[in-house]
This record gives C-alpha cells, sequence and structure tokens, in this order.
C-alpha cells in the first residue's frame, strides 16, 4: 500500500467517525473532513434535517468551516475527504472554493456528481479541475448508509 493510500484511508477514517455522529442524529450518515499539508483544517457531518436547511450537506459545512479557519473563500491545495461520492451542489462548492483533490467512499447512484450519475467534475469547461479518487474505505461508506436507510425503513413499517 503507498503512503498516498495509508494517508487516504486514514482520513477517510476519520469521515466515517463523523458519519456515525450524523447518524446518532437522525441524519443520512455522511461525513468530511479538509485536509492541508497533512492535517486537517475543518470537519464536518451532514445537517439537513436538525437544521431545516437543505445545503446543509457534510461537504457544505466542512467547506463553510474551512474558510472561516483560513480566512479565504478560496481553499487551494486541499483535499477533501467525504464518505459519499457528493451531489451536483457540493461537486459546484468544490470548484468555486478551488480544492485541489476529493476523496470519496461510497458511489452515489442516483445522485452522484462526481462519475456515477453526473461527471460535474470531470467537465473540463470548469475553469478549475479537481483531481478525484472514489472507492476508498468504499465497504464501510456503503455498510453505516444501507444500515442507516434499512432501520428507517423498519421503524417506517411499524409505525
Amino acid at each position: 500500500m503507498s503512503d498516498e493510500d495509508e494517508t487516504d484511508r486514514l482520513f477517510m477514517h476519520h469521515a466515517l467517525q463523523l458519519a456515525k455522529k450524523a447518524y446518532q442524529m437522525g441524519e443520512v450518515p455522511v461525513g468530511c473532513v479538509l485536509v492541508k499539508e497533512g492535517r486537517i483544517i475543518a470537519e464536518g457531518w451532514n445537517h439537513p434535517i436538525n437544521q431545516h436547511d437543505p445545503s446543509a450537506h457534510a461537504e457544505v459545512m466542512t467547506i463553510r468551516a474551512a474558510g472561516q479557519q483560513l480566512k479565504n473563500y478560496r481553499l487551494p491545495d486541499t483535499t477533501l475527504y467525504v464518505t459519499l461520492e457528493p451531489c451536483t451542489m457540493c461537486a459546484g462548492l468544490m470548484i468555486h472554493a478551488r480544492i485541489k483533490r476529493l476523496v470519496f467512499g461510497a458511489n452515489e447512484p442516483k445522485t452522484g456528481a462526481c462519475g456515477s450519475v453526473f461527471n460535474v467534475l470531470g467537465d473540463e469547461r470548469h475553469n478549475h479541475q479537481l483531481e478525484v479518487a472514489g472507492g476508498v474505505m468504499q465497504g464501510e461508506c456503503v455498510a453505516i448508509i444501507k444500515r442507516f436507510f434499512a432501520e428507517r425503513r423498519l421503524l417506517k413499517k411499524h409505525l
């Protein structure tokens, strides 16, 4: 395993811990960290339900916190780690923030915007291009999402 693979697994593991926080709050379990020069600058997890805010995705929460931390709306030379493939909103945000690299865990077969359904980040017409690596710790990332929705379906069935 290369150093990059090991580093990606380390930060994805941290993002998974944040996804568990979202899970405990009744949110879709997605966690995210933004890394610069080998250290975490900001972290976040899904909050749309509890904050009554459709834009409160893990990536948005993380990027907002990073902008405040770095006192800049641009986040060059950073890597965003997220447990689920980003949607179009979050992919667009990464382009605007000038994030250098995206690493995600599970593919999102319904709304994924980084290759599964759309390829927003792969469109060369954008003025900024990101490196993208998907499938890091995919099994663990898929498992938490599946468990969350299985529990939701079971709960709905018993209501």
